[in-house]
């Protein structure tokens, strides 16, 4: 484990705590029935931010084998993930004209989920899966090409030089979990075509903060991502972001239509639009975030409280 000394977007010491929820156990560390005696690991979990790019993340980076290896959760057991990949995939179907000279790459693909959509509509796609036993099922049981590694600029360079370009590179729900977000996001440049495009998904900080939503904070999250932070780190790897929606995956998320610099397309309104609303909000300031601290104490203290009296009851 390691803790950062800068931040993982700007490299700026100065970071702000804005909470600490104390020692930790990992979410999806599931303890065995032989293991509840043995004493559980925990590390440290502080949220703090960035006052120069507006990133707020955690302090502690657990090694990402420990937290993905071997790992439990397989997306197609959720109906409303796979609702939500076919429609996408119609979607850019259509809007890209895509076809079976086409390819289509997803970063942390996990059963194969979004990737069998393409498959079934005959276009070839490449799976990037570190966790082993996922990559498995997704090889196996959904017929998907699947690379078992962590994606980064390396892998990425070893399928640019195979010619393996993509036309369509997905990222969903897995950028918060990248230490190495510039290695991720140079990766991501390297892989794409010129004319190709990255469908990325994060959750929405301002969510989070808005709805009060400390639960998403966990050792596996490292990263809580606003519009005004992530138009940072992708302009600084030749990236622009096009377009933006706001959906409703995981208590609210941010999908992003990113391109590679120089095709002379302006972004869409959208991203202007939520810029503006961003700075209004106060992406860029920490006092939303004391405020979303101050209300995580007060849920905590009505919690104890009510501990308290239901222990008093004898119930």
């Amino acid at each position: 484990m390691s803790r950062i000394d800068g931040c993982r977007i700007c490299d700026n010491r100065q970071l702000e705590q804005v909470l600490s929820l104390g020692d930790m156990p990992l979410v999806n560390a599931l303890v065995e029935k032989e293991a509840l005696n043995r004493i559980e690991p925990v590390y440290p979990l502080d949220l703090v931010f960035c006052p120069e790019c507006s990133l707020v993340q955690i302090t502690e980076t657990v090694p990402p084998l420990e937290l993905f290896g071997e790992y439990p959760y397989f997306t197609s057991f959720s109906d409303t993930m796979l609702e939500h990949a076919g429609r996408l995939v119609a979607e850019l179907i259509d809007s890209r004209n895509l076809d079976a000279n086409s390819l289509v790459v997803e970063i942390a693909s996990n059963d194969g989920y979004l990737l069998q959509h393409y498959l079934s509509a005959g276009i070839p796609v490449l799976g990037i899966e570190p966790a082993a036993n996922v990559a498995r099922v997704e090889r196996e049981e959904k017929g998907v090409r699947t690379v078992c590694e962590f994606f980064d600029r390396e892998i990425a360079g070893e399928l640019a030089d195979r010619g393996e370009l993509a036309d369509i590179i997905h990222a969903h729900n897995v950028l918060a979990h990248v230490a190495d977000l510039h290695g991720v996001v140079d990766g991501m440049r390297t892989l794409l075509k010129d004319d190709g495009m990255a469908v990325i998904e994060v959750p929405y900080v301002k969510e989070m903060i808005e709805k009060c939503e400390f639960d998403t904070i966990y050792h596996e999250h490292l990263c809580y991502f606003s519009l005004t932070s992530l138009n940072r780190l992708f302009a600084g790897h030749g990236l622009i972001i096009q377009n933006i929606l706001l959906v409703d995956i995981h208590g609210g998320s941010l999908r992003l239509f990113v391109t590679p610099e120089g095709k002379g397309e302006s972004p869409e309104p959208s991203v202007a639009w939520m810029l503006e609303e961003e700075a209004n909000w106060g992406a860029s300031s920490p006092v939303p975030y004391r405020e979303f601290a101050g209300r995580v104490e007060q849920v905590k203290e009505s919690v104890q409280r009510m501990v308290k009296d239901l222990k008093g009851e004898g119930t």
